[in-house]
């Protein structure tokens, strides 16, 4: 089996209160919070009124929700690829609702890498696996938008970041948000890749990093992470192609389902919107370059700013009196979920896992 990796007391303590209920609160408050705000400047009864709840509207929510079921079910069985068949359906899905409910109440900024070692350590996956899942996740996510941001600015160019040009301080701003956090991913994917490929190169720039006086304080973290680099390179060496072709067929999928759900919603409830290949791709790009953005502010699951930001990437398309509305209805298919998912799931899990403790 091998050893499970190493985590601190001050990580365990990181992911209890990552793992905490009580979190679940904060987000949720903030998120109303803004959504109350926002319904009082620009709710518009009229255009409220105007909406059509027929079976147009009814079957695009469905296809939305079941785009999310279909994400949540890749990831699950990504998860059970990457742990070689270890996890078997229901334990990969019950993982990926606990691991998607930790980076619900996480900084968007953060991430769940952190839950993720300490989820796979406590179901007794081996050490070495437990790290090659962990960091070939973080690794294929980030390949999908290094791939894919490029490719959708080309095509859309600033219609793809925000309709209203006229606001150019704003949609200054996104773009080099945007770009911004595409060259930290680029920069961040390198130094993973060369990790993988040339550990022993890796390792040795890493010493060498860990020699400067001044990030003396950062050697174990630095050392720690060659190591773990090391592990993943000697696991993923192991696998066909065949693995590396189901691994990214999935993300791309998994990420997919998630952007093109926004789609839906909004032609679900904005039925003047045509059905088109134009309006589907334009309304994808910016569910995907919103995200992206999201990234870059400090809010559990980037509450609060995607409320706000909602109505701004999509005024071309939606009204402004109910753009709040619906991403009201956005946030409960594809976010409140999870925390709900979260508290029911979450409870049993950490009982399984004390009582296991014990009795090791």
């Amino acid at each position: 089996m091998g050893q499970n990796p190493k985590i601190s007391k001050n990580q365990q303590a990181q992911v209890h209160n990552d793992l905490n209920l009580n979190k679940v609160i904060y987000p949720i408050l903030l998120g109303l919070g803004v959504v109350f705000y926002l319904v009082y400047r620009q709710f518009n009864l009229e255009d409220f009124l105007s909406i059509k709840w027929n079976l147009y509207t009814l079957a695009f929510l469905l296809i939305a929700i079941l785009l999310y079921v279909i994400r949540h079910l890749v990831m699950s069985w990504r998860l059970k690829l990457l742990s070689g068949g270890f996890f078997d359906w229901k334990k990969s899905i019950e993982l990926i609702f606990i691991w998607e409910f930790a980076s619900a109440v996480s900084p968007t900024s953060l991430g769940g890498s952190a839950v993720a070692l300490f989820l796979l350590a406590q179901e007794k996956l081996s050490g070495a696996k437990t790290v090659a899942v962990v960091l070939y996740s973080v690794i294929i996510d980030t390949f999908f938008f290094l791939v894919t941001i490029p490719l959708l600015y080309f095509f859309w160019g600033d219609l793809g970041l925000r309709s209203a040009a006229e606001e150019i301080n704003v949609l200054t701003t996104f773009r080099t948000t945007m770009w911004s956090l595409y060259f930290f991913m680029f920069a961040y994917a390198l130094f993973m890749l060369l990790g993988i490929i040339k550990p022993a190169i890796f390792s040795t720039i890493i010493r060498s990093i860990a020699s400067i006086p001044f990030l003396k304080r950062f050697r174990r973290g630095l050392f720690k992470t060659a190591n773990e680099l090391k592990t993943t390179a000697a696991e993923i060496r192991k696998e066909p192609i065949s693995y590396h072709i189901k691994i990214t067929i999935a993300t791309f999928v998994s990420w997919i389902c998630r952007f093109m759900a926004i789609v839906f919603i909004i032609m679900a409830i904005v039925q003047t919107i045509e059905p088109t290949l134009y309006n589907f791709s334009l309304i994808y790009s910016r569910s995907e370059l919103m995200h992206s953005i999201a990234q870059f502010f400090p809010t559990p699951g980037g509450a609060g700013f995607s409320e706000w930001a909602f109505g701004g990437f999509y005024k071309d398309y939606i009204p402004a009196g109910i753009a709040t509305i619906i991403a009201v209805i956005w946030r409960f298919i594809t976010y409140y979920p999870y925390l709900i998912f979260g508290v029911i799931i979450i409870p049993g899990w950490l009982r399984r896992v004390w009582v296991n403790r014990k009795k090791d």
